[in-house]
């Protein structure tokens, strides 16, 4: 449940960045676009994980199709209409991610993580093997979607607002859709998936429902990232994104939106951090070694992640607070 501080938060968060092109670069620009992108990436697993406590290990499929439709389905002569262009990629990833829950749900545990792991790479391989993926290669987006004459995302600016307003509305979608009756099931199915079927409660369509609906949103974030860098590769399906957009929702806190949001952009951070060659030199080519041992510090350090931060550093003042008063009580 949000406190009106974290809610303080998210609104503070939302309208700095709202105001940012005002005063970015283009550089600065396309990074924090990126990542919005990873952001709703993020969002979309932890739907699952942190609502419905599955653990999926082939998000990344979903992300990839969703990226690769935009190239698939747009025209190589003229600039597709956003109108039918983002609904029919979305489409395509909530139908595989329809197929894959609906064969992967029938386990449990490291068996369900394993199957969607394996389903990630069939994916993978699908686009990697094959001429109309582009193979290794990959293949380029040659003309930008439109939505008319006042809508055109080969504009960065333009492009930015839109990611921003997607952002937005997926949050605001998975915070109504938490306190609903369905995500009142999600989180029972999480704690206790017996004790819900138990009480009448059949869990498969919910959880069928919400890796569908994890899928679509993967998919808008694969969309928007084909967009934005106008090429697509099979790295967008490999299982290293997966683990990656996995580790954004750790680092951020399981369980809360915000987290999400939060994990991505520290993810994000800390990667072009240690990428620095001005700060680290040539050891920045071993950015890998540095942003590893942050997680894991971070892991160790923060179990509920970045939004436990806060109380983790009230509940430490408390501490000290009653260990001085018990001092100064005479025995």
């Amino acid at each position: 449940m949000q406190t009106p501080a974290s809610k303080l938060f998210v609104i503070a968060a939302f309208l700095l960045l709202a105001v940012f092109p005002t005063f970015a670069g283009a550089y600065g620009l396309d990074f924090v676009t990126k990542i919005m992108v990873y952001a709703l990436f993020a969002l979309s697993l932890e739907l699952l994980v942190g609502s419905a406590g599955l653990v999926c290990f082939g998000q990344a499929a979903f992300f990839g199709l969703g990226a690769y439709a935009t190239v698939w389905f747009s025209p190589e002569s003229h600039s597709a209409s956003l109108a039918w262009l983002l609904p029919a990629c979305v489409a395509l990833a909530e139908a595989y991610a329809l197929v894959v829950g609906a064969l992967s749900l029938r386990t449990q545990g490291v068996y369900f993580i394993m199957v969607t792991l394996a389903f990630g790479q069939m994916a993978y391989y699908m686009v990697h093997d094959t001429p109309w993926g582009g193979g290794s290669d990959g293949i380029y987006l040659l003309f930008k979607p439109v939505l008319g004459t006042w809508l055109d995302l080969d504009h960065a600016t333009t492009l930015y607002g839109f990611t921003w307003t997607c952002l937005l509305a997926v949050f605001g979608m998975l915070a109504l859709l938490n306190r609903s009756r369905f995500g009142r099931a999600l989180a029972g199915i999480r704690v206790n998936a017996q004790r819900m079927r138990a009480t009448g409660f059949s869990t498969y369509p919910y959880q069928l429902a919400a890796f569908t609906l994890s899928g679509g949103i993967a998919g808008l974030a694969g969309f928007l990232f084909a967009v934005k860098d106008g090429f697509v590769n099979p790295e967008l399906l490999s299982w290293h994104l997966s683990g990656a957009v996995l580790i954004m929702v750790i680092l951020g806190g399981i369980g809360q939106l915000r987290g999400a949001l939060l994990g991505a952009f520290a993810f994000a951070l800390l990667q072009e951090f240690f990428k620095s060659e001005a700060i680290f030199g040539h050891w920045a080519k071993h950015w890998h070694l540095g942003l590893g041992l942050s997680i894991m510090l971070s892991v160790m350090g923060l179990p509920r992640g970045l939004v436990g931060v806060p109380e983790q550093i009230k509940n430490r003042l408390k501490g000290k607070s009653v260990a001085a008063s018990d001092e100064g009580t005479p025995p």
